[in-house]
């Protein structure tokens, strides 16, 4: 499993699950149900100090695993298997970052 973190561009439903994502100029479409959890974060670590009474966002953070597969043109050039993604949505900002790609469902690459 490949572990870092990418800012990605995500498209949600208006429940706020995704749908549709960019990563790396390309397009790809939620192609099964995702799942989505908590996490701790060691915010004692990336924090100098918790404000009172900061919630959501600063213990936990939202983890969504997705299977995804090319749309538009890339559907064509790449392989049909899914391709399986963690990806991490910030609570305070909104934005959407990459943490892992699972190994089983990674593109081969030359």
């Amino acid at each position: 499993m490949g572990l870092f973190s990418e800012g990605v561009d995500v498209l949600c439903t208006p429940e706020g699950q995704p749908l549709e994502l960019r990563w790396s100029g390309r397009h790809y479409t939620v192609c099964a149900e995702p799942l989505r959890w908590y996490e701790r974060r060691q915010w004692w670590a990336e924090e100098t100090r918790a404000p009172l009474g900061t919630g959501p966002g600063l213990v936990d953070h939202e983890i969504w695993r997705v299977q995804v597969r090319p749309s538009g043109n890339l559907a064509k050039t790449e392989p049909a298997e899914p391709l399986t993604l963690d990806l991490t949505r910030s609570i305070s900002s909104g934005r959407w970052r990459l943490l892992r790609i699972h190994d089983a469902l990674r593109p081969n690459t030359a």
